[in-house]
């Protein structure tokens, strides 16, 4: 009952345009074409693993009425606000500190709103055993996925592999954290076997969470502690809508994870992607024959290969002669750009 998790859901998805907009980012999207947005199919596959009440979302202020739309099993209270973004180490603060005030004893597992997961059980074996590593021991254990491609677009855990730990034979110690690699070094990494892709998914115990930011950002925890008086009551929105510009921005890996002692990496393989591209839910969607892959009821392909086309509107698409290509569709705005160019669609919708 004690088991805690909190959904980071602030980002604005901008590289789904125009599928995601600020206005609509793409945890809020049924991106997959299945019926349900990627913030919903992030709560269903924790299934049993802890109780709806203590399942808290964290995400921007102007996100709230969606989150509730979107959720409406979560109290109300457990929707955090941001009022600006901050990166993800004054997110994890905020959720951890407010959850030690009403519970002390919680064991959290922290994830993303918008990855994929393919493997739903093995997902869910694999949460509980970290769950029952970190109710036991005062440390912060991180998922590490098994790469399949020497991929540039995450970042990468070094593992001690020689031994496992003796609490939980699936654990390792950490002893690195690396950042996106150049394509030579993720080719390094891969021959190398004890290089994982880091998930981003942490989990903890609160009271080893709260000391370890006290301890590697004391700015930050200072201003969480000081508010321990006011969470849970009427005044907690206007008081974090005030100091909460007051954080720096920093990511909870540079805050904190690249300075613990005691942290712990489970390796695993459950189809995992981050959807960070077109290109990588074009990897983990159903491809056809020749290597399409298609979002939507009514798409018509003819000579076309190596493409993902997402079109859930209920108009007719027909695709013809294309290799290699994005074809979206939202409202009245259409992408078609080559896959290996997509980095300049953020460029081209910004201007």
């Amino acid at each position: 009952m004690s088991n805690h998790l909190v959904i980071m859901a602030g980002g604005i998805g901008s590289r789904f345009w125009p599928m995601s907009t600020p206005q609509q980012p793409k945890q809020f999207i049924d991106v997959l074409g299945c019926g349900r947005t990627l913030l919903q199919l992030t709560l269903d596959r924790f299934g049993d693993i802890c109780p709806q009440e203590n399942v808290w979302v964290v995400t921007s202020a102007a996100y709230a009425d969606v989150v509730a739309e979107q959720l409406p099993q979560l109290p109300k209270d457990h929707i955090l606000l941001e009022p600006c973004r901050r990166n993800t180490a004054p997110c994890i603060a905020y959720a951890s500190w407010r959850i030690k005030k009403q519970d002390p004893r919680a064991n959290i597992v922290v994830t993303p709103s918008d990855h994929v997961i393919l493997d739903t059980a093995e997902f869910r074996r694999v949460i509980k055993s970290a769950l029952s590593f970190t109710v036991e021991t005062d440390s912060i254990l991180t998922l590490g996925m098994h790469p399949t491609r020497p991929e540039t677009g995450y970042g990468y855990i070094q593992a001690d592999l020689s031994e496992p730990c003796a609490r939980n034979r699936e654990v390792f110690r950490v002893d690195a954290f690396h950042e996106k690699p150049d394509v030579a070094t993720a080719e390094r990494y891969i021959r190398r076997k004890n290089f994982f892709w880091n998930s981003g998914i942490f989990l903890f115990r609160v009271t080893t969470i709260v000391n370890s930011i006290r301890i590697y950002t004391p700015d930050i925890a200072r201003i969480f502690e000081d508010m321990m008086p006011i969470y849970g009551t009427s005044e907690e929105q206007e008081t974090i809508n005030r100091q909460f510009p007051l954080c720096p921005s920093i990511s909870i890996d540079y805050a904190v994870m690249e300075k613990a002692e005691e942290i712990y990496v489970l390796p695993a393989n459950f189809g995992w992607s981050d959807l960070g591209t077109w290109g990588s839910l074009h990897q983990i969607t159903p491809h056809d024959a020749f290597n399409n892959a298609c979002i939507g009821s009514n798409i018509d392909l003819h000579d076309t290969r190596d493409c993902i086309i997402h079109a859930t509107q209920q108009r007719r698409v027909i695709v013809q002669g294309l290799q290699g290509f994005i074809v979206a569709e939202n409202d009245d705005q259409l992408l078609i750009c080559p896959l290996d160019q997509e980095q300049l669609i953020r460029q081209f919708v910004e201007n």
